[in-house]
């Protein structure tokens, strides 16, 4: 058995609520108010809606809540549709050490479970912060190919050893929990992102199922290889693996207090331009750029932001992962929220005409910089020569530069009271900041 498996298996057992600082517990809670105010917004939208007709005349157990929805489905089904869900208006948190979004893989498929078992409040949030951990874990030690997308990969695993937290399993069924759960990792594609395939929001909800299915695959005899992580990290879907950086300040660094959050709806690799872009904004006057004046508008940028440069985006996802599309949306519409990355917006001529003036290319000193900053320099030049030229080093919302608590509490009211009402959405707000004194998360889920 590798020693790094060993102790992580250890560590996740071992591990209790008591060894988690306030910093840690106040964090895991901002990470699940986001996440439900996320999912139950995104569950609003066509396809999770219909994907929950589809789904639930197959579902024999109904124990768990449908986030957003007045309907209860079976823990696998409820992990699945809420991931879905929650990635698919891209405003979901996520992890840049990690190079993805932990806590959309995690929390659906700890809620899912917490439910139908009814555990405690602080059971619930050990266990969301140490799947958490052990996922960001995989996401730091490896680097996944190019052409594969974060989604459904090592979030599988952290949703998995979550689930294992839950039902109280020992060192041996943790380790081979997470060997099973190694071998479920998703081939996902890059391109359904740059593409708009909404395939791509389904990579996080199956996480969540898949994560769930190896705790049942674990009690009915499976096994897996000796280190699944170091063999579907280490070479099949990441050329390298580093076992070192699974146990590097175990216990004393929480990845889940390094983590990011998000108010522009769309792909953290737009969230630098943009910044750089209201700054220039903030100089005009009333705050707006006249898109008739602009003549044309140049970001230069990292690696993997520079990948988002289509121009002509044909659907919503396609939308969020097009830094034109987020610079002139939020031109259009002097924010970039919601409303400004919804499908009537992505045919707007005036959006398309703005769209095309932007050229985006990469700037080597600034991938250099990757993952603890992820800059962008954004140049705009009116039809009368005027230019204006700001250079972001740090994004809103990460670590060095976070939103404060305020922000992060009318983020949820905006996404949850549409769907809840105002009295409704604040009261789960309050109620979610005290999760640790819940004796059954029961009597919270069921008011999801």
């Amino acid at each position: 058995m590798p020693e790094y498996l060993d102790q992580i298996s250890h560590f996740v057992v071992k591990t209790n609520f008591e060894d988690f600082d306030k910093n840690v517990i106040e964090q895991a809670k901002k990470v699940v108010y986001d996440t439900i105010g996320v999912i139950a917004a995104g569950a609003q939208q066509k396809e999770p809606k219909e994907m929950v007709k589809k789904l639930a005349p197959f579902s024999g157990h109904p124990s768990s809540t449908l986030i957003g929805r007045k309907k209860k489905i079976d823990p696998l089904s409820a992990a699945l549709i809420n991931g879905t869900a929650g990635t698919w208006l891209e405003v979901d948190e996520g992890n840049q050490f990690a190079r993805g979004h932990a806590g959309i893989h995690v929390v659906p498929a700890a809620l899912a479970i917490g439910e139908k078992k009814g555990v405690s409040g602080e059971e619930f949030l050990t266990a969301l912060v140490l799947g958490y951990e052990i996922a960001c874990r995989i996401g730091i030690a490896s680097k996944l190919r190019m052409t594969m997308h974060p989604h459904g990969s090592w979030g599988t695993i952290g949703g998995a050893v979550a689930v294992g937290k839950l039902m109280n399993l020992n060192v041996d069924q943790v380790k081979t929990l997470i060997n099973i759960a190694s071998s479920m990792t998703l081939a996902t594609s890059r391109k359904t992102m740059l593409e708009g395939g909404t395939v791509r929001n389904l990579y996080a909800g199956v996480s969540g199922y898949m994560g769930i299915l190896a705790y049942y695959l674990l009690m009915s005899g499976f096994t897996g290889e000796v280190d699944g992580i170091g063999s579907v990290y280490g070479g099949v879907v990441s050329d390298s693996f580093n076992p070192s950086a699974m146990v590097e300040e175990l216990g004393s660094r929480y990845e889940i207090t390094r983590n990011y959050f998000k108010q522009y709806a769309c792909c953290r690799y737009n969230h630098s331009a943009l910044d750089a872009l209201y700054r220039i904004m903030s100089q005009q006057k009333e705050g707006k750029l006249d898109p008739k004046n602009i003549e044309c508008i140049k970001v230069e940028t990292y690696s993997l932001a520079a990948q988002l440069c289509g121009k002509a985006p044909e659907n919503m996802l396609a939308a969020k992962f097009s830094v034109p599309f987020a610079i002139a949306t939020t031109i259009i519409h002097g924010h970039s929220g919601v409303e400004s990355f919804l499908p009537d917006q992505v045919g707007r001529p005036e959006i398309k005409s703005l769209a095309s003036r932007v050229e985006v290319e990469e700037k080597t000193e600034f991938t250099q910089m990757m993952p603890s900053r992820r800059p962008s320099c954004v140049t705009v030049r009116l039809k009368d020569g005027t230019t204006f030229t700001e250079t972001v080093y740090i994004s809103k919302g990460d670590i060095e530069n976070p939103y404060s608590t305020d922000e992060l509490e009318t983020k949820f009211l905006n996404l949850a009271t549409p769907i809840y009402g105002k009295r409704k959405a604040k009261e789960i707000l309050e109620q979610t900041k005290k999760t640790e004194t819940f004796s059954n998360i029961r009597k919270y889920t069921e008011g999801l």
